[in-house]
């Protein structure tokens, strides 16, 4: 049996690591050429034609559930009103470039056309009722504090920008995406072997194999969890295989990555809870709506939905080519996890000089690098700073600098939509 789940692991990896592979590249590209700075300057509109553009630009940025957060909360800080910024944090993590490749990859083609058109227009029917519902408060946003840069990710870090584009391409798209969706992934990837090896196909169709019940039944199922767009995919492929509607299945794809407490939170604080409630009803509607659309579509077609035993029979045939390329995903992600326990395990000097102070915080809510990394840029802008270290893991953040201010600091960071506190620990 640990030789089937093994193979099992191994077939999967070797179907979706070509298309991966490749999505990893143009999430790269992406990148560092649609930067968050660019979204910005062109969603500061009041009017329906903003939620349109916050829409189309959220569906292929490489941004997972939480790395759209300080994303989205930035947009809004910068006078994206809050239908734009709730279509954004729509259409943003159902979608990417390297997950819609993985779709073709595990799930078909018709998968592949229905997913990203679900996240636009799920991105403007939540839009548009906020818009609706909102009315006067709609473009309402008081900063009491200057805002830092307008884009804090890291591909736009003054000494990235320093790089040639080729190698701002390459760390994104094959370092610090992997980082972000490694463990995720390869929980995913062992999720659906598991599923392939223990659940013999269609034992649980009478359950979750049609109609709405069974639509509600993985949506409920995608909503407590976090589970990133690209780890959702084999996961989804193994309730397929189990026996699930392909409605059931899009529906869990389309409810899980846009729903997790930070995401959530960060509705909650900046938006307001009437948007917070739009927000999750939109994605509820949605998932009913398009679950059921795509159980009617099959039939009507004729298209077949891709099984595991598919992907086993496809890779026997793909040859070398999915085999290498499975080989170069595995090292990838191994590299990306032993780099992340690397990052949690390497002790930041802070830089010493007479007067200087080290203010000690707490922040709650970051899950990935892009989370890290906004929290840094966003401190680093604020006057008398020095240096600024984050530790993903336990959530302290370090700050030296001279002449700090303590509440600025915690400020600064809470637009980002995070929890912040003084730590307990003693600041120097």
């Amino acid at each position: 049996m640990i030789i089937r789940f093994l193979t099992e692991c191994w077939q999967i990896t070797t179907q979706m690591a070509p298309y991966l592979l490749f999505g990893f590249l143009m999430a790269g590209i992406l990148a560092v050429f649609l930067s968050p700075e660019l979204v910005e300057r062109h969603l500061g509109g009041r009017g329906f034609g903003s939620v349109i553009k916050a829409s189309i630009f959220g569906m292929p940025m490489p941004l997972c559930s939480c790395g759209v957060i300080p994303v989205s909360a930035s947009l809004r800080r910068h006078g994206a009103s809050k239908s734009a910024t709730i279509a954004f944090l729509i259409s943003t993590p159902q979608t990417g470039a390297d997950s819609m490749l993985v779709v073709y990859a595990l799930l078909g083609p018709i998968f592949a056309i229905i997913s990203p058109i679900a996240a636009l227009v799920t991105g403007l029917f939540g839009g548009a009722l906020v818009q609706i519902f909102e009315g006067k408060n709609n473009a309402v946003f008081s900063n009491s504090i200057p805002s830092p840069v307008t884009c804090t990710e890291s591909c736009c870090s003054q000494e990235e920008k320093k790089k040639s584009s080729f190698t701002r391409i390459f760390n994104y798209g094959f370092i610090t995406l992997p980082k972000d969706i490694s463990v995720p992934l390869i929980v995913g990837i062992l999720i659906a072997g598991a599923m392939g090896v223990l659940v013999p196909p269609a034992s649980l169709h009478a359950y979750i194999g049609g109609g709405i019940l069974s639509i509600l039944i993985l949506m409920a199922a995608g909503v407590p969890i976090y589970v990133c767009a690209t780890a959702s995919i084999p996961i989804a492929a193994g309730f397929i295989h189990m026996g699930a509607s392909p409605g059931a299945a899009l529906a869990f794809l389309i409810s899980g990555p846009a729903t997790n407490a930070a995401t959530l939170t960060t509705i909650w604080k900046i938006l307001g809870k009437k948007t917070a409630a739009i927000y999750l009803f939109t994605i509820a509607i949605s998932a009913i709506t398009f679950g059921l659309m795509l159980n009617w579509i099959i039939p009507v077609i004729g298209d077949s939905i891709p099984t595991l035993a598919n992907h086993a029979h496809n890779v026997e045939q793909a040859g070398w080519f999915s085999r290498a390329s499975g080989i170069v995903l595995v090292l990838l992600l191994s590299y990306a996890c032993w780099a992340k326990h690397h990052d949690r395990e390497k002790k930041h000097e802070l830089i010493e000089s007479p007067g200087m102070q080290h203010i000690n915080l707490l922040v709650s809510g970051m899950d990935c690098s892009h989370c890290a990394e906004s929290v840094k840029q966003t401190i680093s802008q604020l006057p008398g700073i020095h240096s600024v270290e984050v530790d993903l893991k336990t959530g302290r953040v370090v700050v030296s600098g001279d002449l700090i201010d303590e509440n600025q600091v915690i400020d600064a960071v809470k637009k980002l939509g995070y929890a912040v506190e003084p730590s307990a620990m003693e600041k120097s």
